[in-house]
C-alpha cells in the first residue's frame, strides 16, 4: 500500500460534472485525489488513482483497501482471449499481449475514464454495459455509443498520443480488463491480423456514425428504429424469438438519438404495438428485423 504521511495541504483542484480532482501534499509525497460528490453538494467517494485515467471512485474508508487490492490482481480470464480482437491470433502473442492485464469490476454508473485525461490503458469488456459520452456546446450530455462483452474502447488515445476524447461510464455492472497502452501499441504494430481487426473495428464505427448522422434530419420512428439496429449490429444476440439487445433505460436511448425521452418512449410503444419488438427486463427482442428496417427513410 502507498505510504503519503501526514496531511501538508492542498495545492489546487479542477472539477468536471460530478469530478472533482484535488491535488494535495502530504509528508512523503504529492497526490491527487479522486472526490466524487452527488447532486447535493455531499461527497460519496474517495481515492488516490493509479493511473492518471483510472479514475474509479470508492466510498471510504475503503479506498486505501482497493489501492492495494488493484495492484495484487489476478491474471486476466480466459474469457479475455475469446473476445472478437484476440480470438485466434497466436498463442504466443496473446499471451505476451496479456502478460500485464488487469481486471476490474466495476459498478453502475461509475467513471472509469475522463475526456482530456492521457490514455495510459486501454479497456476490453468482459461482461456489462458502458455509455461513451461528451458535452455540447450548451453543456448537454450528448451519447455517442454504448457498447458491451467483447468490445474495447480508449485505444484511440494511445494510438495517436493525445489525450482522451470522451467520458466512459458504466450503465450496469461491468468487468473490465485494463491493458497497458504500450503493450496494445506494440500488439497492433508487430501483429498484422491485430491491426486489421482494430482497423475493422474503427470502420464498423465510422459506417455506424454515417448512417446516425444521414438520419439526423428523418422523422422519430426511423431514428428510433436506427438506434435499435444500430446496438444490434454492436451487441445483438440471435435468441429463440428474434434478435436480442439490452433493454437499456429510455434516458440512454434519448442521448443516443438525440430525441427527447417522451418521444423515444412513444415510438418504443407503436413498435411493440406492431409486434416489430418485445420487450422485458432485462432485453428488447427485435421479432421482425425486416420490417424494422423498412422503417428507415
Amino acid at each position: 500500500m502507498k505510504r503519503v504521511g501526514a496531511y501538508k495541504e492542498r495545492l489546487g483542484s479542477e472539477s468536471n460534472g460530478n469530478i472533482v480532482r484535488v491535488k494535495v501534499a502530504f509528508a512523503k509525497v504529492t497526490d491527487t485525489l479522486i472526490v466524487i460528490i452527488d447532486s447535493n453538494g455531499k461527497i460519496t467517494g474517495v481515492d488516490f488513482p493509479a493511473t492518471p485515467d483510472d479514475l474509479s471512485a470508492q466510498p471510504l474508508p475503503s479506498a486505501l483497501t482497493f489501492m492495494q487490492e488493484r495492484r495484487s490482481s489476478p491474471a486476466p480470464e480466459l474469457s479475455l482471449q475469446n473476445t472478437p480482437f484476440f480470438r485466434d491470433l497466436p498463442q504466443a502473442v496473446v499471451e505476451k499481449a496479456l502478460a500485464h492485464v488487469v481486471t476490474r469490476q466495476h459498478p453502475a454508473n461509475r467513471v472509469i475514464l475522463l475526456e482530456n485525461d492521457w490514455g495510459t490503458s486501454v479497456y476490453f469488456i468482459l461482461s456489462g454495459w458502458v455509455k461513451i459520452r461528451t458535452y455540447n456546446i450548451d453543456g448537454k450530455e450528448v451519447t455517442l455509443n454504448i457498447l458491451g462483452p467483447g468490445e474495447l474502447f480508449g485505444e484511440m488515445a494511445p494510438l495517436e498520443e493525445v489525450p482522451r476524447s470522451t467520458d466512459v461510464i458504466t450503465l450496469t455492472p461491468t468487468v473490465v480488463a485494463n491493458m497497458p497502452a504500450t503493450d496494445f501499441v506494440n500488439l497492433v504494430n508487430t501483429e498484422p491480423q491485430a491491426g486489421i481487426r482494430l482497423a475493422k473495428l474503427m470502420a464498423r464505427r465510422l459506417r455506424q456514425l454515417n448512417r446516425r448522422l444521414r438520419l439526423r434530419e428523418s422523422d422519430s420512428t426511423s431514428r428510433v428504429a436506427d438506434i435499435l439496429l444500430f446496438l444490434a449490429d454492436g451487441q445483438g444476440r440471435q435468441g429463440a424469438d428474434g434478435l436480442e439487445i439490452p433493454n437499456l433505460p429510455h434516458r440512454e436511448l434519448s442521448s443516443l438519438s438525440g430525441m427527447a425521452r417522451e418521444t423515444v418512449t412513444r415510438v418504443l410503444g407503436k413498435l411493440e404495438r406492431k409486434g416489430i419488438i418485445r420487450r422485458n427486463q432485462e432485453s428488447l427482442c427485435i421479432t421482425n428485423l425486416r420490417a424494422l428496417e423498412s422503417l428507415l427513410l
